[in-house]
């Protein structure tokens, strides 16, 4: 076997982009739709149980909410949902 120890190879890693906890809430809530789901209650038992059950694996929705902390989807609905002042719309 003959190895070129006199060169360097580079190894370039392919990492995924940064996913925001707003996009995955997005593509979550499509996925659940498009499955003919409730994306509301389906979402709620997600971040009250922690059961990824609760989210179909359609396009690959399970996997993505599981990347996002609870606490952060928590956060940003709370903060979506005091930006749209939404106790003044009922």
């Amino acid at each position: 076997m003959d190895r070129d120890l006199g060169n360097t190879r580079f190894f370039e890693v392919q990492t995924e982009p940064p996913t925001t906890v707003k996009a995955v809430l997005a593509a979550v809530y499509e996925s659940l739709q498009e499955k003919g789901y409730n994306p509301v209650n389906q979402i709620v038992g997600y971040i009250m149980s922690g059961d990824p059950t609760y989210v179909t694996s359609h396009n690959n929705a399970r996997s993505l909410i599981m990347k996002v902390e609870r606490d952060e989807l928590v956060e940003e609905l709370l903060n979506n949902y005091i930006l749209n002042r939404g106790w003044e719309q009922e």
